[in-house]
C-alpha cells in the first residue's frame, strides 16, 4: 500500500535529555476505555494519523485498561518499528489498602512489564505515575536513575507532583518532565510549577489540554456518558456545573471561530503560547481529532490575542474540582 503523508506538524521543543520532540504529543488515556469503550482498529487509525501529520512522541501507564493501551502501542509499534518516542509510568497498584507504591523491586516490576507490552527494551521517557507519600522523593529518582544507568530507560519524569518535590527529586537527579493537568479551565501550574521546571530546566508535559474533551467543537453531554466514563461523576461535568461552565466555553467557541480556528486547535495553541518549555499531549481514540489537534502548532498568538482568550475564560472560572476525592487521591496539591 503506498504511505500518504499528511502536512506534518513540524515545529519541535525539547524534554530535557529526551532532545527535540514535535510541539505537540499524543496522549493514549482513552485507549484503556476511561471515556468509554474504546474501539481496537480506530485505536491503531489514531496512532498512524498522529503518525502522519508528524507527531513523534506518545504517552501511555501501565494502569490505561491494565496495560490495554501500552498493549495497542506494541501492536503498532510492531508494524511500525521506530515510529514514536515512547513515555510510560510506574507507581500505581490499584490496590485499595496500597494504591501506590514507590518501592524499588515494585517499580522494576512495572518497567518490565511495559517493556513487554510495548514490545521494546528501552523506554524513552519513564515517569512515577504517583508519589507514595511515605517514601522520600529522593529514593525514588535514586532509583529512575538506576533504571537509566541499566539503559532500560532515557529520560525521568514525574506526574501530579507539587514545585517543592520537583525541587527535591532535580537535587538528586535532573527531573527531563513533569506531567500536570493544564488548560484553561485548569491553571494551577501557573502556581509555581511553569516558574519551577523553567528555572530547573525541566519540562512540562500538559495532559488534558482540551479540558477532558469540553474545549472543543462539539463538547460532549453528560448525560450520554458511559457509566465507565471517567467524567462520569467527575465535579465539572454534573449539574448545575457542567451549565454553568459551559456558557463561557460557548462564548470561547464563538471567538476561536470568529477567527478561523477550531475551537480544540485554539486551546492547545494557548497552552504552547503561555511558555516554550510547555508540551500538551492531548488525547483521543479518533485519527481525525488528533489530525485536528496538531494544527494548534502552527498557530501564533499575540499577547492582545491571549490576553481576550483569557478574559473569556479567566483563571479559576471553571464550576468544580477537577477531581473526585477519589480521583484525587495520591495528587500532590500546592498554594
Amino acid at each position: 500500500m503506498k504511505e500518504t503523508r499528511e502536512e506534518a506538524c513540524v515545529h519541535k521543543r525539547k524534554i530535557g535529555s529526551l532532545g527535540e520532540v514535535s510541539a505537540i504529543g499524543f496522549g493514549c488515556l482513552s485507549f484503556g476505555n476511561f471515556y468509554g469503550p474504546a474501539d481496537h482498529a480506530e485505536s491503531l487509525e489514531a496512532l498512524g494519523r498522529a503518525r502522519d501529520v508528524g507527531i513523534d512522541h506518545i504517552d501511555t501507564s501501565n494502569v490505561y485498561g491494565a496495560g490495554r493501551s501500552e498493549e495497542i502501542v506494541g501492536e503498532f509499534l510492531k508494524a511500525n518499528p521506530g515510529a514514536f518516542r515512547i513515555a510510560t509510568k510506574c507507581g500505581i497498584t490499584r490496590q485499595k489498602e496500597k494504591p501506590y507504591d514507590n518501592a524499588p523491586d515494585y517499580m522494576r516490576e512495572c518497567l518490565e512489564g511495559s517493556l513487554r507490552r510495548l514490545g521494546v527494551d528501552h523506554i524513552d521517557l519513564y515517569y512515577v505515575h504517583r508519589r507514595e507519600q511515605d517514601r522520600p522523593i529522593e529514593d525514588v529518582v535514586e532509583t529512575l536513575a538506576r533504571f537509566k544507568k541499566e539503559g532500560k530507560i532515557g529520560s525521568i519524569g514525574f506526574s501530579e507532583i507539587s514545585p517543592a518535590s520537583l525541587e527535591r527529586a532535580h537535587a538528586v537527579h535532573p527531573v527531563d518532565a513533569v506531567q500536570s493537568e493544564y488548560s484553561l479551565w485548569t491553571r494551577q501550574p501557573e502556581l509555581g510549577m511553569i516558574q519551577a521546571c523553567e528555572r530547573l530546566g525541566t519540562t512540562l508535559v500538559a495532559f488534558s489540554p482540551l479540558g477532558r474533551g469540553i474545549l472543543v467543537d462539539r463538547p460532549p453531554q453528560p448525560a450520554n456518558f458511559d457509566d465507565k466514563d471517567f467524567r462520569k461523576n467527575n465535579p465539572r461535568f454534573v449539574e448545575p456545573n457542567f451549565s454553568s461552565n459551559m456558557k463561557p466555553i460557548t462564548r470561547f467557541a464563538q471567538y476561536a471561530r470568529d477567527h478561523s480556528h477550531t475551537p480544540e486547535a485554539l486551546a492547545i495553541a494557548w497552552v504552547l503560547n503561555r511558555a516554550p518549555h510547555i508540551v500538551p499531549i492531548p488525547g483521543t481514540r479518533y485519527g481525525d481529532h488528533i489530525a485536528a489537534d496538531a494544527k494548534a502548532a502552527e498557530i501564533r498568538l499575540s499577547a492582545d490575542q491571549m490576553a481576550e482568550i483569557e478574559q473569556i475564560l479567566p483563571a479559576g472560572f471553571a464550576h468544580g474540582n477537577r477531581y473526585t476525592a477519589a480521583q484525587a487521591s495520591g495528587v500532590e496539591q500546592y498554594c
